[in-house]
C-alpha cells in the first residue's frame, strides 16, 4: 500500500480527534473516542453513532469485518500509520483502531418514561475506571439505564469508555442529574433511592418489592468519601446499592 493512502499526521481530522482527550473539547463537539476493536464494533452497531474510524493498515486487515461494519454505518475510515494512532489514542499500547463517536446520553425524563425496572445511579463517582466498571456491571446485572449525578466523572472520559468494555453502547445513560434534591420527573414515576452503606465494595440484594413503594428501583453508587449528601429520592424503601471505593481524582 502506498504511503499516499495513509492520512497525514498534520491532517485537520487527526488534530480534531487528538483534542478529544480533553473534556472541554468533547463537550464542545459532543464527540468522544472509542478505542480498540470491541468498542469500535459496538459503536458501529449503534445507529448514527460512529462518525470516523482511524485504523492502521495491519488493524484494518485483521479486523476487516469491523472496518466493513464501520463503513456500512456511514463512518469515514482513515488508514493511518502507527504514530498517528498513538498520537490519537489515550492508551499506552494502542490496538490499531480508534473511533470518533457522537454523544449517547439520554435526558433523564426520557428514561423515566420507559418505567425501567432497574436503574444504576452513580453519585459523586470521581474515578473514570470505576464509573466504567459500574456501567459494565449494571449492564451484566440487567439494568435498563444508568444515571450519573452532576458531581460524577465525565461519562466520555476515555478511561471510563474503555472500562465499560462496550456496555456504554448497550444502555441509555443520563448525565448531569443533580443529587442535592429529588430529580425532575422522579416523583411521578415512583422512583426512589437509598445510598450505599457499609465499608468496602458492597452490593445489597434487599428486595425492593417488599416495601410499600412499587416503582422501579435504582441501584446507587457513590464514593466512600463522597457518596450521597442527601437522598436523591424520598422513598425509604431499601434498594440495591453499589459502592465505588476509588478516591476522588481531579
Amino acid at each position: 500500500m502506498s504511503p499516499l493512502d495513509l492520512i497525514s499526521p498534520r491532517s485537520a481530522r487527526v488534530a480534531a480527534a487528538r483534542r478529544l482527550d480533553k473534556r472541554n473539547f468533547r463537550s464542545k463537539e459532543r464527540l468522544f473516542l472509542a478505542e480498540g476493536p470491541q468498542a469500535v464494533r459496538e459503536a458501529a452497531g449503534f445507529k448514527d453513532t460512529l462518525v470516523e474510524l482511524f485504523a492502521t493498515v495491519e488493524a484494518a486487515e485483521r479486523y476487516a469485518d469491523i472496518v466493513g461494519e464501520a463503513r456500512d454505518a456511514g463512518a469515514r475510515v482513515h488508514l493511518a500509520d502507527e504514530q498517528v494512532i498513538a498520537d490519537i489514542s489515550t492508551t499506552v499500547t494502542p490496538q490499531g483502531l480508534v473511533g470518533v463517536c457522537r454523544f449517547l446520553d439520554t435526558p433523564f425524563e426520557e428514561i423515566l418514561k420507559g418505567r425501567p425496572k432497574l436503574v444504576a445511579v452513580l453519585a459523586n463517582v470521581r474515578d473514570p475506571g470505576n464509573a466504567g466498571t459500574v456501567l459494565r456491571c449494571a449492564d451484566a446485572a440487567g439494568a435498563e439505564a444508568v444515571v450519573l449525578t452532576d458531581a460524577s466523572v465525565d461519562l466520555y472520559n476515555p478511561k471510563a469508555v474503555r472500562a465499560s468494555v462496550g456496555s456504554l453502547f448497550h444502555l441509555p445513560v443520563a448525565v448531569g442529574c443533580r443529587s442535592s434534591r429529588p430529580w425532575p420527573g422522579s416523583r411521578g414515576s415512583g422512583c426512589g433511592s437509598s445510598p450505599p452503606t457499609g465499608p468496602g465494595p458492597t452490593i445489597s440484594t434487599t428486595s425492593w418489592t417488599r416495601g410499600r413503594w412499587a416503582g422501579p428501583p435504582p441501584g446507587c453508587s457513590g464514593t466512600r468519601r463522597g457518596g450521597f449528601r442527601r437522598r436523591p429520592g424520598r422513598s425509604r424503601t431499601p434498594l440495591c446499592g453499589f459502592r465505588s471505593t476509588g478516591r476522588p481524582k481531579a
